[in-house]
């Protein structure tokens, strides 16, 4: 595009009310073949709570925590404070979080696709050792390869999904990621389930993640690349076709021209983490950064990792305890509907500051019942176990709703593309890296605050329900390509933006 004015985004106007298309069957086959990796995403968190509930598994690999477990005068909260078990779960976040560093170039050089098809290999290699395992290394090795996986599945799948649907249902479509994501924790709750009384239940439970596996590396073959990555690698035409062919219409010159312009400036930038530390990004890398970390931060991983362990430590017997996290399972992956059929009328905004607020009150709310009734060597009450239960469901129906789909779905719609791979991996890393030091020190927590773990995590729903009152606008409706014009008005990150907006190229040499 010789000669002509680019934005810093690479978009030189807001053409979205000339954007044309429907939503094809094409689009909606394709973005549930790429939200497979959200299913396995959640099956590897469910499934570790309750494998590391089971006594055969602990007999095998922990066997101190076993017997510990077993004593009558041991603190409720401590039972399972054990840093090796911590690190069978946390492995899985910190294989993620390198991997999610490797990823971003790929997906940014290589396609959506290459890395989608990475991550499959790498969840079918890291279920088939889990389920083989004979000792504890065999066992960590396998959950490693299960994080690369995640690391490349978590890096690709939102950002496929996000640029594949069109504008104004780009929120719900890009929710089927934790939508599978919750349907996997579900299942991988029930399948613990029924495996508990098994002796090699574990295995089977560790094992069954080569199902979702498979379907997304077959998947990851035949799906299409998105337009967008076609047309930033320089393959226009074919981006086009893709384009006309999602959108069930020829006439899709808008949206194709906001493509090519976005993709000149990003070819012109060699090296996307460098550029992404510029003021002009500032707005968006702190959403990179806060988003998932607050995500994190609400203690809904705590809930889905341990759940089961959690429940024992209360005094729920352990099928007690195994059946109260596949309810808490099946209420995520049903609030995760409302948010879907909700996010594109209601908006993001709405629904991050009502889901904080009901959270932080049944945070307190369980920490209270448990600070007043549950001692270091004492057990709940049926009534009052019931109560803690509802509670709980009640917190996971918020979040499922909430900062559960939006965590990921904001960071992943508001980056230009010449830094949208970049910002995808940093939003991996953060989410991984927090996830890995939640899951790493929860038991340790646990054990050192009792019930005030829960007050520890309603203080940081507070600061994060304050933040996207103050420092987050509305990106309802809002092609991504064109994102850069809502900082702009923002009170706050105008403040923030340079002043130069737009920048004279004499010819296509000079952003490429």
């Amino acid at each position: 595009m010789a000669g002509g004015h680019i934005g810093p985004t690479g978009v030189a106007k807001e053409r979205a009310e000339q954007y044309q298309g429907r939503v094809t069957c094409y689009v909606v086959i394709a973005c549930l073949v790429a939200a497979v990796g959200g299913a396995i995403f959640g099956y590897d968190i469910g499934i570790s709570g309750g494998v590391t509930s089971m006594d055969p598994f602990l007999k095998k690999f922990f066997p101190h925590v076993y017997k510990k477990k077993g004593l009558a005068h041991e603190n409720n909260y401590c039972k399972f404070d054990d840093q090796g078990l911590a690190a069978f779960t946390s492995s899985l976040y910190l294989a993620g979080l390198v991997a999610s560093l490797i990823a971003s170039p790929i997906t940014r050089n290589y396609g959506r696709r290459a890395s989608i098809i990475c991550g499959g290999v790498s969840f079918l290699t890291g279920s088939a050792l889990n389920a083989a395992s004979v000792n504890l290394a065999m066992l960590l090795l396998g959950r490693i390869m299960l994080g690369v996986g995640i690391g490349f599945g978590n890096q690709a799948v939102p950002l496929y999904l996000s640029e594949m649907a069109p504008t104004h249902i780009r929120g719900a479509l890009n929710m089927m990621f934790q939508l599978a994501t919750t349907l996997g924790i579900f299942t991988a709750n029930m399948i613990n389930y029924g495996t508990h009384r098994l002796e090699w239940g574990w295995r089977l439970s560790l094992g069954l993640a080569a199902l979702p596996a498979s379907l997304m590396t077959l998947g990851g073959l035949f799906l299409p690349e998105t337009p967008n990555s076609l047309i930033e690698r320089g393959l226009v035409e074919e981006g086009r076709k893709v384009l006309e062919k999602i959108r069930g219409t020829t006439h899709v010159d808008a949206e194709f021209q906001d493509m090519i312009d976005a993709s000149e400036l990003a070819n012109s930038i060699k090296h996307p983490f460098r550029n992404i530390l510029e003021k002009r990004n500032r707005p968006q890398l702190v959403m990179a950064i806060f988003m998932p970390m607050f995500q994190i931060l609400t203690g809904i991983n705590s809930i889905l990792f341990y759940a089961p362990v959690l429940f024992q430590s209360m005094g729920f017997q352990r099928n007690a305890s195994l059946y109260s996290s596949a309810l808490t399972g099946a209420v995520l992956a049903s609030s995760t509907v409302l948010s879907i059929l909700a996010v594109d009328r209601l908006g993001r905004r709405v629904l991050l500051i009502s889901g904080g607020l009901q959270m932080i009150t049944y945070q307190v709310v369980v920490s209270t019942i448990l600070g007043l009734k549950l001692g270091n060597n004492q057990v709940l009450s049926r009534g009052f176990s019931v109560l803690v239960v509802i509670v709980i469901c009640l917190f996971v129906l918020a979040f499922g709703w909430s900062w559960g789909p939006l965590g990921w779905t904001v960071p992943s719609e508001i980056f230009p593309l010449e830094t949208r791979s970049a910002g995808q991996g940093i939003t991996v890393a953060v989410n991984l890296f927090f996830t890995f030091a939640i899951a790493q020190s929860f038991l340790s927590l646990l054990c050192g605050l009792k019930f005030g773990i829960f007050l520890f995590f309603a203080v940081w729903i507070a600061i994060m329900t304050t933040f996207v009152y103050f420092f987050l606008p509305e990106t309802k409706g809002v092609p991504i390509e064109e994102m850069i014009f809502l900082w702009r008005k923002h009170w706050f990150w105008k403040k923030i933006m340079p002043d130069i907006q737009f920048k004279q190229f004499d010819s296509v040499d000079q952003v490429t």
